[in-house]
């Protein structure tokens, strides 16, 4: 089954860092763009960050930008979030998500086709 896998969630301070990676399951995101969502309790799924296949275009929402950081890493075909300075209000449930146009970068969730299942991050003090 085609699906994504996040890994990295957990328990941090506030002003803590976490690194969330996104694993590809039967495909290679070699020719996906990537993005990552939150979603917390109540509120709607926001779009915070993506980046392309080719041409290494990258987003950020204002809320995590200077904080977060994107990356791919081809060889071990992995996506990264590093998050630095986190906030109470970062927590949420952060997953990850593949569009099948290589060369877009979108924050809107009707782009991408397969998605992980979330994993949990908690700023809390």
């Amino acid at each position: 089954q085609v699906h994504l896998v996040e890994s990295g969630g957990g328990l941090v301070q506030p002003g803590g860092s976490l690194r969330l990676s996104c694993v590809p399951s039967g495909f290679s995101l070699d020719y996906y763009g990537v993005g990552w969502f939150r979603q917390a309790p109540g509120k709607e799924r926001e779009g915070i960050s993506c980046i392309s296949a080719v041409d290494g275009i990258i987003y950020y929402a204002d809320s995590v930008k200077d904080r977060f950081t994107i990356s791919r890493d081809n060889a071990n075909d992995t996506v990264y979030l590093q998050m630095n300075n986190l906030k109470p209000e970062d927590t949420s449930v952060y997953y990850c998500a593949a569009d099948q146009d290589k060369a877009r970068c979108g924050l809107g969730s009707g782009d991408y086709v397969y998605w992980g299942q979330g994993t949990q991050v908690t700023v809390s003090s």
